[in-house]
């Protein structure tokens, strides 16, 4: 079963967030470990509900529609910045009960988590960095993805029209992604002249710019709880600099995963699960403490 939430986030914003379980008897209280998933740029909730299906068998796990994304509000003029994407998965945390929590984030929500962790230790007990750079990636980087979004034939007549665009037409991609196709189909919502992104362009650059010309090495390093980076071989994330952020952190740990792009909980969702159930077991054996 997969029940809504409802979380209000930083300067009250509404969010989505969705539980991966059915919901304890009346009376009883949840005592499963809390894991809290967080997507990435232009991502959803939904796409972790095979991560949380299997999570959900020994925790309570939860994705977050985060501000501007899925079905949680998305004000005109935000703020779209690191504080309040950080201040809303706090509350998410808080008001959810799912603290001390390990927090499962995927390339801008794995930024988030690791923030986080540095600023809250109380509520985090566990960080998995999915496919993100500690590194800025430069103002050529954002002027890239300007053009790429003008590129995008939307609207899109049909989803059909979307898989085909985005795992095999986008200048992009090198060779047939039909993940990726998968992925994006699933953050369209059809209008009455077809399929548009359920975001807004301009909002995704805004969000993107807090890491696009900031590096957060120093953050980083302030996570104390033990960390898991993941990468995908043919990922955003290089292996130097994977290792490095492993270096950096006080207790990190590291996980590769082959024939993995950035989605890599959509390219290779069985080999992720075997990449960080081990690290997971070890959370709940040691209580993230040793």
């Amino acid at each position: 079963m997969v029940r809504r939430i409802d979380v209000t986030g930083a300067g009250g914003v509404s969010l989505a967030a969705w539980e991966f379980a059915d919901p304890p008897k009346t009376g009883e209280v949840d005592q499963s470990p809390g894991v809290l998933l967080l997507h990435g740029l232009m991502g959803r909730a939904s796409h972790w509900a095979g991560t949380a299906r299997w999570l959900a068998e020994r925790h309570r796990a939860v994705a977050l529609d985060q501000r501007g994304h899925g079905q949680s509000q998305k004000p005109p003029e935000g703020p779209y910045d690191r504080e309040a994407y950080i201040q809303d998965a706090e509350a998410a945390l808080v008001q959810l009960g799912l603290a001390p929590a390990v927090v499962i984030g995927h390339s801008m929500g794995a930024l988030t988590a690791w923030q986080l962790a540095a600023r809250r230790p109380d509520l985090v007990r566990a960080v998995i960095i999915c496919d993100m750079r500690a590194s800025a990636l430069g103002a050529a980087s954002q002027r890239e993805w300007e053009d790429w979004f003008d590129a995008w034939p939307s609207p899109f007549a049909t989803l059909a029209d979307v898989r085909k665009w985005f795992g095999e037409d986008d200048p992009w991609v090198e060779r047939p992604q039909p993940s990726r196709g998968e992925f994006y189909a699933e953050v369209m919502a059809e209008s009455p002249d077809g399929w548009r992104p359920v975001f807004d362009h301009r909002q995704m650059l805004v969000s993107r710019a807090t890491w696009v010309y900031d590096a957060h090495w120093e953050e980083l390093a302030q996570v104390r709880c033990p960390t898991l980076v993941v990468r995908g071989l043919d990922g955003e994330l290089g292996r130097a600099e994977a290792q490095e952020m492993v270096r950096v952190l006080p207790r990190g740990e590291y996980a590769e995963i082959a024939d993995a792009g950035h989605l890599v909980h959509y390219d290779r969702p069985e080999a992720l699960r075997s990449a960080i159930e081990p690290f997971l077991d070890a959370v709940l054996t040691s209580g993230g403490t040793s």
